[in-house]
C-alpha cells in the first residue's frame, strides 16, 4: 500500500502536470471507485473546475480546485498518471479524467479498493486524521503528549492513522527499527530517551523515504505520477528482508503478525 512517501511523491508529481488545468469531463468504468458524491452526479459535479494545487493530507493525494477539494485514495494497488488521451487504456483503469490540454489524469487500480472524493471540505474526509509526521508543528513535546494518551503496543500505534497520519507498514517498521524499539512494546512503558528515539527515527526515515521518491518492492506496484519507481527499497534494513543478515549485527531478521499485520524485526537491536 503506498504510505506518505510515495503519496507525497505522486502528489508532487501531480503538481507539475495538473496546476492550471482544467477538468472537461470524467468517465467512469467502476461506480464503486467513486464514494462522494454519488459516482452518476459525480461526471457532472466536477466537469469545468480547475485545479488549484496538488497536495497531501495523511495517505490521500488532495487536489485543490477553484471549488471544493477531489481527494483520492489509493489503498492497496492505486496508481495515478497523466498520459496522453490516445495511450492505450489499461484494463484496470476505473476512472478517467479528461483534461483542456488533451492529456487524462487516469486511476489505475488492480485491485478496486482506492477511492474518489469530491467534497466541499477538506474535513469530510480527513477529519479523523492526526498530526502529519514530517510537519513542523508536530515537536518533540507533542508527540511526547500524544504519547501519553497511549498504552498500544509501538507497532500498532504507528499504524493508526488517528495518532499520526500516513505511516503503513514498511515505515512502522523501518521507525521501531531505528529507533531500536521491539515492535510489542507498549507505548506507555518508553522512557523519555526512547521517545526520542521513536520521534527522530520516525522522521528521518520517512524524510530519506520521501528524498528517495518512495518505495517500490518487488511486485512494482508502486510508480510515480510518470511511471518511475521509487528507490528507498535498496536502504530497508527490516521490511520485506525476513531470514536475511541485519544490516548492524548479522541477525537474522524474523517476521511475525501483530493485528493481522505483518511485522519485521532484528531481534537483538530491537529491545
Amino acid at each position: 500500500m503506498p504510505e506518505l512517501p510515495e503519496v507525497e511523491t505522486v502528489a508532487r508529481g501531480l503538481g507539475e502536470l495538473l496546476v492550471g488545468r482544467t477538468f472537461t469531463g470524467v468517465t467512469v468504468h467502476w461506480p464503486r471507485t467513486v464514494a462522494q458524491p454519488p459516482s452518476d452526479i459525480f461526471p457532472a459535479a466536477i466537469t469545468g473546475r480547475r485545479v488549484r494545487s496538488v497536495g497531501r493530507r495523511g495517505k490521500y493525494v488532495v487536489i485543490t480546485l477553484e471549488r471544493g477539494y477531489l481527494l483520492i485514495h489509493l489503498k492497496m494497488s492505486g496508481r495515478l498518471r497523466v498520459v496522453s488521451a490516445g495511450e492505450p487504456l489499461d484494463p484496470h483503469t476505473h476512472t478517467i479524467f479528461d483534461l483542456d490540454d488533451g492529456w487524462q489524469l487516469r486511476f489505475n487500480d488492480t485491485r478496486k479498493f482506492g477511492r474518489v472524493y469530491l467534497v466541499d471540505r477538506l474535513e469530510e474526509v480527513t477529519g479523523h486524521l492526526g498530526p502529519e509526521p514530517l510537519a513542523d508543528d508536530l515537536t518533540l513535546d507533542r508527540f511526547r503528549t500524544l504519547l501519553a494518551r497511549r498504552s498500544g503496543r509501538l507497532k500498532s500505534l504507528l499504524l493508526n492513522q488517528e495518532f499520526v497520519a500516513g505511516v503503513g507498514n514498511i515505515y512502522a517498521d523501518e521507525t521501531l527499527f531505528g529507533a531500536r524499539l521491539h515492535p510489542l512494546r507498549g507505548a506507555d512503558t518508553l522512557s523519555p530517551e526512547e521517545e526520542g528515539r521513536l520521534y527522530e527515527s520516525m522522521r528521518r526515515v520517512l524524510q530519506r523515504a520521501v528524498d528517495s521518491r518512495g518505495t517500490t518492492l518487488d511486485d512494482t506496484g508502486y510508480v510515480d505520477a510518470r511511471g518511475q519507481a521509487g528507490q528507498y527499497q535498496e536502504q530497508l534494513a527490516v521490511y520485506g528482508r525476513e531470514g536475511q543478515p541485519c544490516r548492524v549485527c548479522g541477525t537474522l531478521i524474523e517476521r511475525m503478525v501483530i493485528g493481522g499485520r505483518s511485522c519485521h524485526y532484528c531481534q537483538h537491536c530491537q529491545t
